[in-house]
């Protein structure tokens, strides 16, 4: 038998659950997305960094220390989104602060226009940690995503977890949005 997400069950226990859960969620519209199923990979460019006061440049360079009260930038960025339930093209913001000791906090506003012409807001609080190379930061981030529209009213539901990388270098950012 195959429960929610297509998952095929296997035993007697985990079938009973799903006949009589399965029902229950689609009837009262619930979502029926798997913990850890892949929404979408977002692929990004970033295109500009507003800084306060701090070069960002220099900063990764090493030229400079990070103040005592951190280093704050706001990142615009856009791309595409894709995969196997959402996909249009994202834009949006992430407010940085860098802190010492070169951790990032990301607070990011993205919109993913999807293909059928509707918008999904993406609201995420994370962090991301430079490799000892400097040129690549883990990225690790909660995210909500919200939509008013009909077909993906299903988001509003599902509590999302992203897993990715920023290169420094090339200023791209590559996030897998999971469900949670």
């Amino acid at each position: 038998m195959k429960c929610a997400g297509n998952k095929e069950t296997n035993g007697t226990a985990e079938q009973d659950a799903c006949e009589v859960l399965l029902p229950i969620q689609e009837k009262a519209g619930m979502n029926t997305n798997e913990v850890r199923d892949l929404l979408y990979t977002v692929n990004l460019n970033i295109t500009g960094i507003k800084e306060y006061g701090v070069s960002f440049a220099a900063l990764m360079a090493g030229e400079v220390t990070t103040p005592v009260e951190g280093a704050r930038f706001d990142v615009p960025f856009e791309g595409t989104a894709a995969g196997p339930k959402l996909n249009g093209a994202a834009e949006g913001i992430d407010y940085v602060l860098v802190r010492e000791g070169g951790r990032f906090e990301l607070h990011i506003h993205e919109t993913i226009r999807t293909e059928d012409g509707q918008n999904i807001s993406v609201h995420g609080d994370g962090v991301a940690v430079p490799r000892p190379e400097g040129s690549i930061a883990d990225v690790r981030v909660n995210m909500t995503l919200f939509a008013s529209a009909k077909d993906y009213a299903w988001v509003n539901q599902v509590p999302v977890k992203g897993i990715g990388t920023i290169n420094l270098a090339k200023q791209v950012i590559q996030v897998a949005a999971y469900s949670a």
